[in-house]
């Protein structure tokens, strides 16, 4: 399989280390980014957003440090917008992995959406 696989992934994040094993126990090649040094920018999020089928607010990382040090009020008030720019200006408020493969785009490691989204590529 052609490495048309990107994740976007955090070293220190065990979710991220979950979804690269189990990539590499499928076999499946792929390209790691590094979200923190690389985080993803205002038009590939926009682009990677609308094909991933779930809100901006589902691509906040609400547990780290990042999330924390904005508030939740203030993330609350935010515009989707502002959320965008703020996701593609820190990588650690990104929820990881991202992975991107054709047009399809996950958020977070569920092995059921893995397997379910390479079965289907055959």
């Amino acid at each position: 399989m052609a490495k048309d696989v990107l994740v976007l992934s955090y070293s220190g994040c065990g979710t991220c280390k979950k979804a690269l094993k189990w990539l590499q126990e499928q076999g499946i090649a792929h390209q790691v980014r590094p979200i923190v040094e690389m985080p993803p920018t205002v038009a590939e999020l926009k682009q990677w957003i609308a094909r991933s089928g779930v809100s901006v607010r589902k691509w906040l990382n609400t547990s780290g440090q990042s999330y924390r040090a904005l508030g939740k009020a203030k993330v609350d008030a935010a515009s989707d917008a502002e959320l965008v720019e703020w996701l593609a200006a820190d990588g650690k408020l990104v929820k990881r992995p991202v992975l991107v493969t054709g047009d399809t785009v996950l958020v977070g490691f569920k092995p059921e959406a893995y397997e379910q989204h390479f079965a289907s590529r055959g």
